[in-house]
């Protein structure tokens, strides 16, 4: 087993293990304040991070080509960054079969599961935020139909 800063430790079945030691460290790395939550918001502000953590909490355990065919405009190279920054930090699990191609899935960990409530409120949020921005757009569309009869 490797040691040392930035080394990752695999289980017997080769699976990335992380130890809350080794989760707090890599949170704190990506951290300028050495603080845990500036550093969980900074993984969860990264581009494109939220998104795949809101696909992969509403739809279970995804393959990579399902995640990608739910963002066109991501780049394979960002969303393998971003998959490999999840795993890294204990959000994500991958599994990887030994199949002809490879099939790799992604799904939750316990501590990305903890995120489900807030990813959940941010969900409810975002509805409540776009309906009135949606009924002022129909109100004005509406208008401009009255305004032409």
């Amino acid at each position: 087993m490797e040691t040392g800063p930035g080394s990752r430790h695999f289980d017997v079945t080769g699976h990335l293990k992380v130890t809350k030691d080794a989760m707090m460290k890599e949170l704190r790395a990506h951290s300028d304040m050495n603080c845990p939550m500036d550093a969980l918001l900074k993984i969860l502000m990264g581009p494109w991070t939220t998104y795949i953590l809101w696909l992969v909490t509403s739809n279970g355990p995804m393959r990579f080509g399902q995640l990608k065919k739910q963002m066109p405009t991501i780049s394979s190279k960002m969303l393998t960054e971003r998959l490999r920054m999840l795993e890294e930090v204990g959000i994500f699990h991958r599994e990887q079969e030994a199949t002809i191609p490879p099939k790799v899935t992604y799904s939750l960990t316990e501590r990305g599961r903890d995120l489900n409530k807030v990813l959940g409120d941010l969900h409810a949020l975002s509805i409540k935020w776009d309906c009135p921005a949606k009924c002022a757009e129909k109100k004005k569309e509406t208008v401009k139909k009255k305004k032409l009869i």
